[in-house]
């Protein structure tokens, strides 16, 4: 895999030196071979969330005064450097919650604003701004914690779940395995909030700073894995329609994303909007575990600033000290 980022890093330098010459045409920079040039580092932290809040039910969008006051509360409650018990676990302070409220701002990368079109949530679909009803497959998934945040990405099988027995059974995100704002899809989350993209003819290479995870998708109509082989980011196929990379995603290990099954197909869509600006947006659709369709979309803004590797298991001591702990409460 490294070979070939390092390959398609070269091949990448040519593209973008082609691309320099045509930024002053109209409309979004392009690459020598005429498509829109998606290359670069692009944060994707707002305080917008996922899901639309309870306190805007039937508001899609806020006024700028009640973004304003939304972006002051938001950033406050996230403050958990904080004494007053009035952090995020609403509860006092004590040796047990000190070490939750040991971060302040300058750990977070949540984002200051919300996105530009001030929308309640990052769902745009369906209306009502949530994600869909799980369906009751659905359900016995969300239920036994599987996935990301606990043992391998597969209920089926005896996993055995959130269990202190073996580092086997811990989370993946734990493990620095894989991280839930990486995807795909990217969604943002408490920091990390980056992605960098390179770009050739035929490839295009999707790396996030979180967990450093990095997809390369092939755009030159080559055919999809077999279905039995299944992934933790699944199998990756893209095409342009018109200006728009749109990326088609499936092969995914049952409940890595959320409680997805392995019948999950996720179809993400980027389009260059300006010198500045990457309109993401992905369609999660599974019936075996949702009633319906759902997509997200937000606006990704150009950074200046290069992602740093995330050497997140090197000094990774939670691992050893959780499982410590638990043989101690045993004794």
């Amino acid at each position: 895999m490294g070979r070939r980022l390092l390959a398609l890093t070269g091949a990448v330098a040519f593209a973008s030196a082609a691309a320099v010459a045509l930024q002053g045409q109209a409309g979004p920079p392009r690459t020598r071979d005429g498509r829109p040039d998606l290359e670069g580092v692009w944060s994707y932290a707002t305080l917008t969330p996922l899901e639309r809040p309870d306190e805007f039910a039937g508001k899609a969008f806020l006024t700028n005064a009640e973004a304003a006051a939304f972006e002051r509360r938001t950033l406050d409650v996230q403050d958990r450097d904080r004494r007053d018990g009035a952090g995020p676990t609403g509860r006092g302070s004590d040796g047990r919650t000190d070490l939750d409220r040991a971060y302040n701002q300058v750990w977070w990368e949540y984002g200051a604003k919300v996105v530009g079109t001030r929308r309640t949530s990052l769902i745009v679909d369906p209306p009502d701004g949530r994600i869909p009803t799980l369906t009751p497959d659905g359900l016995r998934r969300a239920e036994d914690k599987r996935g990301l945040w606990t043992a391998n990405g597969e209920y089926e099988g005896g996993a055995r779940g959130l269990s202190f027995d073996s580092y086997l059974d811990r989370p993946l995100q734990e493990r620095c395995l894989g991280w839930t704002v990486a995807g795909p899809p990217m969604v943002p989350g408490a920091y990390n909030n980056n992605v960098q993209l390179f770009q050739t003819p035929d490839s295009v290479a999707i790396v996030n700073e979180m967990v450093h995870e990095n997809r390369i998708v092939p755009l030159d109509g080559r055919p999809r894995v077999g279905q039995p082989i299944r992934l933790w980011m699944g199998s990756s196929r893209g095409h342009w329609e018109g200006d728009t990379l749109v990326v088609d995603t499936t092969n995914f290990k049952p409940a890595v994303f959320r409680s997805a099954s392995a019948k999950l197909h996720l179809v993400e869509r980027f389009k260059r909007v300006d010198a500045d600006t990457l309109l993401y947006e992905f369609t999660v659709d599974d019936p075996a575990t949702w009633t319906r369709p759902w997509t997200v979309q937000f606006p990704m803004s150009r950074s200046r600033v290069p992602i740093y590797e995330y050497a997140c298991h090197e000094g990774n001591y939670s691992l050893p000290n959780i499982l410590a702990g638990a043989r101690a409460e045993e004794q």
